[in-house]
């Protein structure tokens, strides 16, 4: 890892001020903005993990559900036996060796199979806790503690900046360098020495512990939890869409796309609630064909514009 520059302290420093202001939301609003505050950090974090693995290898996964279930289901389960604080960190371990076996078993296919897989995955775990509530005779866990939606909030906004950090870290070391030479040309990267397996699986255990904790955090915010609304597909969906509007190609660049999406999916979600998958697969297909680099590569191709004029002049 390289030594920090002034520019890399001057960015580190705004995130710290960032974070602060976004703390004091609980203390100066009411509780719907809290209720839209706690679903961007949520998404935040979430966005953030997935670009971190997705946007380098460009390897599109749809797990999020199913680590993000695993999690709830831990703070579930585990409350009437475990402090609330232990839970976390459980999910967080348990949310990464899953992915880590999961990796194993799926990051040598590439393309749609990669996805398909993963998509499978979160289904399966929801069939599965099914049956085994069938079994036992009951339908849903109530999940009771004295946490807030406040306690949630900030939570999550500190585990969005763990993220950040850890993403900003990986961005400066020679895993990152590795998982961009993967994702111009996995021969190549292969071919260079790169253990591209590892390097695939180790990645991807982030989002999976990520998405775990997450889960965890979330469950107190549901108090009824069960297997369809640990398990919906649609939040891999609204994940994928989040970060690829905003853009992977800058670790920021999932939170210009999970603030904007989050107030219009809120207008969809009350103005057309029975034609949300519909919506949300023409959100999808926009975004693919209109911004296929996100609001980053909008970005990004202004500041080349800017500097040609400049060369130019």
């Amino acid at each position: 890892m390289t030594a920090l520059s002034s520019r890399d302290w001057g960015s580190l420093a705004l995130c710290a001020i960032a974070l602060i202001i976004a703390a004091c939301l609980p203390l100066s609003s009411g509780a719907y903005n809290l209720t839209i505050g706690v679903t961007i950090a949520m998404y935040t974090v979430l966005a953030t993990s997935w670009a971190l693995f997705s946007g380098p290898t460009h390897y599109i996964s749809l797990a999020t559900a199913a680590f993000f279930g695993v999690g709830a289901y831990v703070t579930g389960i585990g409350i009437q036996h475990l402090p609330y604080w232990t839970l976390l960190p459980i999910a967080g371990v348990i949310g990464a060796v899953m992915a880590a076996l999961v990796g194993l078993a799926t990051l040598r296919l590439s393309g749609v199979y990669f996805v398909i897989f993963t998509l499978g995955l979160a289904e399966f775990v929801r069939q599965a806790i099914t049956w085994i509530q069938n079994i036992s005779g009951t339908k849903g866990i109530y999940v009771l503690t004295q946490i807030t939606e406040a306690h949630i909030y900030w939570q999550l906004l500190g585990l969005a900046a763990l993220v950040w950090l850890l993403g900003w870290s990986i961005g400066r070391s020679r895993l990152g360098f590795a998982l961009r030479i993967i994702g111009e040309d996995e021969q190549v990267a292969r071919h260079s020495g790169i253990n591209t397996a590892r390097a695939k699986i180790l990645l991807f255990m982030v989002p999976g512990a990520v998405a775990a904790i997450t889960g965890a955090i979330l469950a107190p915010r549901y108090v009824y939890l069960e297997p369809a609304l640990a398990f919906t597909p649609m939040l891999s969906f609204q994940v994928v869409i989040m970060a690829l509007l905003g853009g992977t190609g800058r670790l920021w660049g999932p939170l210009v796309g999970v603030i904007p999406f989050t107030f219009l999916w809120e207008g969809i979600s009350a103005s057309f609630p029975n034609q949300t998958t519909l919506l949300l697969g023409v959100c999808f297909l926009v975004i693919v064909y209109l911004l296929p680099k996100g609001f980053v590569g909008l970005i990004d191709a202004a500041r080349r514009r800017m500097r040609n004029s400049e060369g130019f002049a």
